[in-house]
């Protein structure tokens, strides 16, 4: 695993950040996740306060309680998201990313809540969903 610091990205860290992406309707989606983005449209845009240093790629995932109940398995996800980012050979372009969990993973299918089943199947997903994006 990369050290910290290492990775392209800066990561979404303020409440106002994320509601901006919020505010924007999904560009992706894909069973459970939703790719919300902003692109600055100019030079100006792109010196906003929210996401500066401009030119910079943003990246900020989004896990509620309400799709998944255990903070072991936010947890996951959210590891998932910023690993698949960091090794996905999909450039992103400059702006501000999020992944937003938009449903819950079946139970019955993923007792457990960090199974090897759940992350692989969290990663697959993620992997397409990127796919989409790039096209």
């Amino acid at each position: 695993m990369a050290a910290a610091g290492q990775f392209p990205w800066q990561r979404l860290r303020d409440r106002a950040q994320f509601q901006a992406l919020l505010g924007t309707r999904p560009v992706a989606r894909s069973a459970h996740f939703a790719l919300h983005r902003w692109l600055p449209a100019s030079a100006a845009e792109a010196g906003d306060a929210l996401f500066a240093p401009p030119g910079a790629v943003w990246i900020g995932a989004l896990t509620p309680k309400r799709w998944a109940r255990r903070a072991v398995t936010r947890n996951l996800m959210r590891r998932q998201i910023y690993a698949v980012f960091g090794q996905s050979p999909i450039s992103l372009p400059a702006g501000a990313h999020l992944i937003r969990l938009r449903a819950g993973f079946d139970v019955t299918a993923f007792p457990s809540a960090a199974s090897l089943a759940l992350r692989r199947a969290v990663r697959g997903e993620l992997l397409a969903l990127l796919a989409e994006v790039a096209r």
